[in-house]
């Protein structure tokens, strides 16, 4: 499978403008790209396919007084800029005839050089190299000091170079891995994810949420009201959104470091996970809005994901609509309503449950259940499969 590997980058001030070019370059020939399919469409003229769009826009473009500085930056580089076109041209017109699934995808936009990311990225084509000094040669750009926190596990297949809102580089590398599967285990886990704690596992343990933005909002709010004060295109003003990205990036750095320690953790100790499919772009408009992008859920889940097929673990995703949190894990019954405010509650068959426990024990018997009918065993309720506590018990009475 492939993996991504980032690394930080600290280019030189000639090295700063050189990349600075190579941005702008890759922008322009996107821009000009997409400007021109939109004339030939306006003008009921045929669509232009990626070959005829590349000689135009780039070898024909090169020629001209108005684009002869294209040449001064890597072809591959531009090359690639086209190749993000024509990949966003496909996802949209795939969306809209209804050959993608999920949410719909909209046209291509053109790109400002404001936007808050700027990236370009080279291919073996392009002939980057590591030297044995440990930097990174990029053409037409020369060797970049690269912060290494660990050495690459194969050759990479491309690299793309980041310029985030903060003013950082960073190098992207594309890197074929094979699995590594990890030795069996016995432990499962189930796992509800909430907001008064960050996870909730089946065997009743709680992960508190760190809550990263919550603790930094006080910084960030003073930030934010000096950056307000500063005149609008002023250096000043400038150099007051850099400290405002600044600290977001902190947070977001933070937040993610949390979650690849927590799913390292949980995949290395558990031979399947499950966990419920939450609608977080649904929730992410409701009053919880900014404590459900503190959580971060969809980040974490997809580290699971990835971790428990590099790493030979089983992961399944429960149907949302499940009632894990009303459905009592030692009977089955339902409740008919479970308001947020209810975290403790006793079923009629007397059986006293933790909100968030019991929704953790209900997922992971759902997600057994699944694994069974998946594998062509007997499917039985979720209510039915045994709980690691009750598995033991029959073993000793046995």
């Amino acid at each position: 499978m492939q993996l991504r590997y980032n690394v930080r980058l600290y280019p030189t001030a000639g090295q700063r403008h050189a990349l600075a070019k190579a941005f702008g370059c890759a922008r322009v020939v996107f821009n000009d790209g997409l400007r021109a399919r939109q004339d030939a469409h306006n003008a009921g003229l045929p669509y232009i396919c990626d070959s005829g769009l590349s000689k135009q826009v780039i070898t024909e473009a090169k020629t001209t007084p108005r684009r002869a500085w294209l040449g001064e930056v890597s072809a591959v580089v531009l090359q690639q800029a086209l190749a993000d076109l024509n990949t966003a041209y496909r996802n949209f017109f795939a969306s809209a005839t209804g050959r993608r699934e999920g949410p719909k995808v909209a046209p291509p936009r053109f790109r400002s050089r404001k936007d808050n990311r700027q990236a370009i990225r080279f291919t073996k084509n392009a002939k980057f190299s590591i030297t044995a000094g440990g930097k990174l040669r990029l053409p037409k750009i020369g060797d970049v000091d690269v912060r290494w926190s660990r050495p690459l596990p194969a050759e990479p297949s491309s690299v793309t170079v980041v310029k985030d809102s903060a003013g950082r580089y960073f190098a992207s590398f594309v890197v074929e891995v094979a699995e590594q599967p990890l030795p069996p285990v016995e432990p499962e886990a189930g796992i509800d994810l909430g907001l008064s704690a960050f996870a909730v596992l089946s065997d009743g343990r709680k992960i508190d949420a760190p809550r990263f933005l919550r603790r930094a909002e006080k910084k960030l709010k003073r930030l934010q009201r000096a950056l307000s004060r500063k005149e609008k295109g002023s250096i000043n003003r400038a150099k007051a959104r850099v400290k405002v990205a600044r600290q977001h990036a902190k947070v977001a750095d933070a937040r993610r470091e949390f979650h690849h320690q927590l799913s390292t953790r949980l995949i290395r100790d558990n031979q399947a996970i499950y966990v419920e499919d939450l609608a977080v772009a649904g929730l992410a408009r409701t009053r919880l809005a900014k404590s459900v992008h503190d959580a971060g859920w969809s980040q974490f889940v997809t580290m699971l994901e990835y971790k428990a097929r590099l790493q030979g673990r089983d992961f399944r995703r429960i149907n949302r609509w499940f009632p894990s949190s009303k459905r009592c894990s030692e009977c089955g019954t339902v409740q008919e309503s479970m308001p947020l405010d209810v975290r403790s509650w006793t079923c009629p068959c007397g059986a006293v449950h933790d909100r968030d426990v019991n929704a953790a024990k209900n997922i992971l018997a759902a997600g057994r259940a699944d694994r069974l009918n998946a594998c062509g065993g007997p499917v039985r309720p979720p209510h039915q499969v045994a709980q690691p506590e009750e598995a033991g018990s029959r073993r000793g009475a046995a």
